[in-house]
């Protein structure tokens, strides 16, 4: 090779000269083609590293027509931006993709779409910006979320099985698998009063949370557990604790829904003087940063949320590569965390 050029702004020229071959072919290679032999490839590489080169992203984006942009596309449970940043399950989708794409050197673009209109808004800016494709996180029953981005020809892969038919590509967890390890976990411990504080009523995997706790139960010779509904905040947990506790005083065993409902059952056990696990057993869902900081730290479900996300990504790639490839699911098994709690 040549000597590295020495210019305070190094051109596609200076990186041809070190790499002794034209212009056209380090194009080529900075623009992905596969047109250029290996070691031709290797080469412009290397003298790309040696000069410093940065290739000038709106230039590739109008020779690929790739922008590098992915639209990271959130719903919350209640809509609203302070469920999405507050619910450790949302940092822990981003943390997932963003660790994903930054390998790649990309990164994502997080739109929240908590209305008809910011729906509408989302899909507007991921066409006007051209990004490659969208990850969608959608917790409500009936969202029109995965309909809108599938019929406008939209590259996107769900986090959670859609709850109405969608051509849609997803990832998720056996729900009902997970609250029957927690129902065999309380049995298996000899509690006989035990409750559960569900989810709402209108989220899919609340309902098949508590689906599979009380068939998980049944099959245990415990054919009615006493249902508190939370939201999944840790407010919502200490109520229904409460509540619990004024309907059934001797209550032995409780699965909460979600981590954040099991540290607030947990404060009202505390405050009604109720010891954990010695009087009662709780065992909350998700394997949240939260539950294993508790004190005592939560027997947990969990829901490997971080490696879903990067699935998701991997299989949005897919998409993107291969547009006409089929819808694909993809669907995780949790696993009973034994800690303290249970």
């Amino acid at each position: 090779m040549k000597q590295a050029a020495t210019r305070r702004s190094v051109t596609l020229q200076d990186v041809a000269d070190v790499a002794g071959v034209s212009r056209a072919t380090v194009s080529r290679v900075v623009n992905e083609k596969d047109t250029v032999h290996e070691d031709i490839v290797r080469s412009v590489k290397e003298a790309i590293e040696t000069t410093g080169y940065v290739p000038n992203a709106a230039a590739r984006t109008l020779v690929n027509r790739r922008t590098g942009t992915i639209a990271l596309v959130m719903s919350g449970s209640d809509g609203s931006a302070a469920q999405v940043f507050a619910d450790p399950f949302f940092g822990r989708i981003t943390g997932g993709v963003v660790t994903y794409l930054r390998e790649r050197a990309m990164h994502p673009t997080l739109l929240l779409a908590d209305s008809d209109s910011a729906r509408r808004d989302a899909l507007s800016f991921v066409r006007r910006s051209n990004a490659e494709g969208a990850i969608l996180v959608s917790t409500h029953a009936g969202d029109p979320l995965p309909r809108l981005f599938v019929d406008a020809g939209v590259p996107a892969v769900l986090f959670a099985r859609p709850s109405d038919p969608v051509p849609i590509s997803f990832v998720d967890l056996d729900h009902e698998a997970g609250s029957a390890l927690a129902a065999n976990q309380l049995a298996e411990r000899g509690c006989r009063r035990i409750a559960t504080i569900a989810g709402p009523a209108d989220l899919p995997a609340a309902n098949s949370r508590l689906a599979g706790f009380q068939r998980a139960m049944e099959r245990k010779g415990i054919p009615y557990v006493e249902v508190a509904r939370g939201n999944f905040t840790a407010d919502s947990g200490e109520q229904a604790m409460i509540d619990l506790l004024t309907t059934m005083p001797d209550i032995d065993g409780v699965f909460a829904a979600n981590d954040l409902m099991a540290i607030g059952a947990l404060r009202a056990l505390r405050d009604a003087g109720r010891s954990v696990p010695d009087d009662v057993a709780l065992i909350g869902f998700d394997d949240s940063e939260p539950s294993r900081m508790s004190r005592p730290r939560l027997t947990t479900i969990s829901q490997p949320v971080e490696e879903m996300a990067a699935k998701m990504t991997s299989m949005l790639f897919d998409q993107i590569a291969t547009p006409d490839l089929s819808p694909a699911s993809v669907i995780f098994q949790p696993e009973l965390l034994r800690r303290e709690s249970a």
